[in-house]
């Protein structure tokens, strides 16, 4: 089941308890005590969903995405309802710092997926259409398919932790860039114009990638090791079949960590016999 989106500062919603009876039996019960040695598990899935990091390679992008420009002061790349691309502030942000970017507003984000039998990605908005950039170089989200239009290939940019969106709809190569232009006033002095139409990697089509946490790859990894070595001392002995020792305990969840607990289990199986029987 899909969790929907959730920003920084926004309070949990309450649900409220009805119910039709007054009798007292159907009131509510508290949660029963765990029994002795039952292992509790703490499930941390809903922080982890809330957390963003940045991508370091283009394999690492999947899911919720949120596209920080090359721009000062920092913005990303958002689309209205009516598919109008335009370059959003964003506020969320750690003494100023654009990698620590987290979005504020749904329209800040776009879910990246891996465009079938290709290397290119496309980019769905809030609103269920595609980010697009047709072949005069002008940026929209009206698209509801994917064609060569809605897929972009991410190139590694020359500053250290950007990309690069490589459009795919003109005949040269062409990049998604932002422009900063003094014609709109804004409070910073200056309004940011986003074009599909640069002819070479700069500081103008730098793109941070800010990403959810559970679908970077090595922090997915990282969760299931994790997963592997929460096992407690009670499981561990209903595997074995005996008491285990402190050192037999910490050797086993050595061994889940390490992928060779199937071994290790029947060597401490083994050793339990001989010792029964010395």
């Amino acid at each position: 089941m899909v969790k929907p989106l959730t920003f920084k500062g926004d309070k949990p919603k309450k649900r409220k308890h009805q119910s039709s009876s007054a009798d007292p039996s159907s009131a509510p019960r508290g949660p029963k005590a765990p029994k002795p040695d039952t292992p509790v598990e703490h499930n941390d899935d809903t922080a982890e969903d809330q957390s963003w990091v940045t991508a370091d390679t283009p394999t690492d992008l999947a899911g919720p995405v949120v596209l920080v420009l090359s721009a000062n002061p920092p913005c990303c790349i958002a689309s209205d309802a009516n598919g109008k691309v335009f370059a959003s502030a964003l506020e969320n942000l750690i003494e100023g710092d654009a990698t620590t970017a987290e979005p504020h507003d749904v329209r800040q984000v776009w879910v990246a997926t891996r465009v079938a039998g290709t290397e290119a990605l496309s980019f769905k908005g809030h609103h269920g259409k595609y980010l697009s950039c047709d072949s005069h170089g002008i940026p929209h989200a009206t698209a509801s398919a994917i064609s060569h239009h809605e897929s972009f290939l991410i190139i590694p940019g020359e500053i250290p932790g950007t990309f690069a969106l490589q459009t795919s709809a003109g005949d040269k190569e062409t990049f998604l860039c932002a422009r900063e232009t003094a014609s709109t006033k804004t409070a910073s002095g200056t309004s940011v114009e986003i074009r599909g139409d640069a002819t070479a990697v700069s500081f103008e089509t730098a793109v941070r990638i800010r990403m959810q946490a559970r679908f970077k790859p090595r922090i997915k990894a990282s969760k299931e090791t994790k997963a592997r070595e929460k096992i407690s001392r009670l499981e561990l002995e209903e595997i074995v079949g005996r008491k285990l020792t402190d050192e037999e305990v910490k050797k086993l969840r050595r061994a889940r960590k390490e992928g060779d607990f199937h071994e290790v289990m029947l060597d401490v199986k083994v050793k339990g016999k001989h010792d029964k029987f010395a």
